[in-house]
């Protein structure tokens, strides 16, 4: 699961985000609700976890703006609000589920793994497997990238990269986006390890071919765009 974790308790942050990746999965979070709501509407998650009481924008005003906003994705609502009236509230807000603290991490990963099976249930949108733009190939279950039929080796941080671009090509993606979803930072480490990578990508799917596809857009991040292809073509 991709995991969205929206809570101001940032050692409560910590313990989840922790336990989630030891049980295999990829959590993101927010400590506020004007931050997790920008995420939530911006990553393709499985799950979204979110604390009732936040600063700057409480949980229930935020699932009420997701779900006018058009996302669906489930919600699983936290709170030391416990009472009847207090989950029902969280219900009619839009949320899937609630989960009155203090809560065992057990039931709260049971509660949220059936959350995103429902989600990925038979009626559910399948995940893409297959991305190509122009000439440049990415099958993510043979774990195969090629480039005019020619197949490039990479290294699994340069296999992650290269798909988050290819899953938004033709649209700028920024060194933030990069960070938060292709190392999971939420901080900006004040390396260079995106202009390495992305170096190295670049040579790798560009440098022996014909017109580059991978571009640098100053000032802003980088952009993966052939003249022949503005997007992405998706299968499953």
């Amino acid at each position: 699961m991709r995991l969205l974790i929206i809570e101001d308790d940032r050692e409560a942050v910590a313990y989840l985000v922790k336990a989630f990746r030891e049980a295999g999965h990829v959590p993101d979070h927010a400590t506020d609700g004007l931050d997790g709501y920008a995420l939530a509407c911006e990553g393709a998650y499985d799950v979204l976890i979110v604390d009732r009481m936040l600063p700057k924008l409480d949980g229930l005003s935020l699932i009420r703006s997701l779900r006018e906003q058009g996302v669906t994705v489930p919600v699983l609502i936290l709170s030391a609000l416990g009472q009847v009236d207090d989950r029902v509230k969280g219900l009619r807000a839009g949320g899937d589920d609630y989960l009155p603290k203090p809560y065992a991490f057990s039931e709260l990963l049971a509660r949220a793994e059936v959350l995103a099976r429902r989600r990925s249930g038979p009626n559910a949108a399948p995940e893409a497997t297959f991305y190509r733009v122009g000439d440049l190939e990415l099958d993510r279950l043979s774990h195969r990238v090629t480039r005019a039929g020619h197949e490039i080796a990479l290294q699994p941080r340069e296999f992650r990269l290269l798909e988050y671009l290819m899953r938004h090509a033709g649209q700028v993606v920024t060194r933030t986006m990069l960070l938060e979803h292709v190392w999971d930072y939420h901080f900006d480490p004040q390396t260079n390890v995106i202009d390495v990578h992305v170096s190295r990508l670049r040579a790798k799917i560009d440098k022996e071919f014909g017109p580059p596809i991978l571009h640098t857009v100053r000032g802003t991040g980088y952009v993966l765009r052939a003249d022949e292809a503005r997007g992405p073509v998706v299968a499953s």
